[in-house]
């Protein structure tokens, strides 16, 4: 080996280290941005928290009331031209295949619109899903802090002749019976596999 190609071998192994280490870096500031810890479920918790909305009855709802019973959570709107209806289309799957073990589990869905999301929109707009379904609204400071405490992405995209619509994360948040965050959930499975998973935190 020339002389040249020694000096040469120590900085590309630097390189690699360091390159190595910047991505490490990266990914570890995904992780705490994201909220979203490698290991689902251990750790600190840093999704979700206390929240204090209302219903699509127009009744006073909170975290409090999930207390004792595992729990979905999904952010959308009912503006939403896809990703919504089928997220709530696949709970409400979930929900039929648990069958009487629907009642132990809750499933909410939580707008990001606000505005034009109120309660009687928001009954509505479920009536076309499973009953186990509650739709959550409220002042929009409160929603504004449930986005914050979710880690939830929401943003207001306006449109012509002054009509909006809104950008969201679109995750399915599995919640344990104490109310802390365990993993995202994927609805992309059977319904039968996702009910097994749902019924280990009973």
């Amino acid at each position: 080996m020339s002389e040249a190609a020694d000096s040469k071998t120590p900085r590309v192994v630097l390189l690699l280290a360091a390159f190595l280490a910047g991505l490490a870096v990266i990914l570890a500031a995904i992780f705490v941005v994201g909220g979203l810890s490698p290991t689902p479920g251990r750790g600190t918790v840093t999704v979700g928290g206390p929240f204090h909305l209302v219903d699509q009855n127009g009744k006073p709802f909170g975290d409090q009331d999930m207390k004792g019973k595992p729990y979905l959570v999904f952010f959308g709107y009912t503006h939403c031209p896809d990703i919504c209806p089928t997220t709530l289309f696949d709970m409400s799957q979930l929900m039929r295949k648990l069958g009487p073990d629907a009642d132990r589990v809750g499933a909410l869905f939580i707008t990001v619109d606000p505005e034009r999301d109120t309660t009687a929109v928001l009954k509505d707009y479920l009536a076309s899903f499973d009953p186990h379904v509650r739709g959550l609204t409220g002042a929009p400071a409160a929603i504004e802090q449930a986005i914050k405490d979710y880690r939830v992405y929401a943003k207001k995209v306006p449109l012509q002749g002054g009509d909006y619509t809104m950008d969201h994360t679109a995750l399915v948040y599995l919640m344990d019976k104490d109310g802390r965050f365990v993993a995202p959930f994927d609805m992309q499975r059977t319904a039968d596999v996702e009910a097994a998973e749902v019924r280990r935190y009973f």
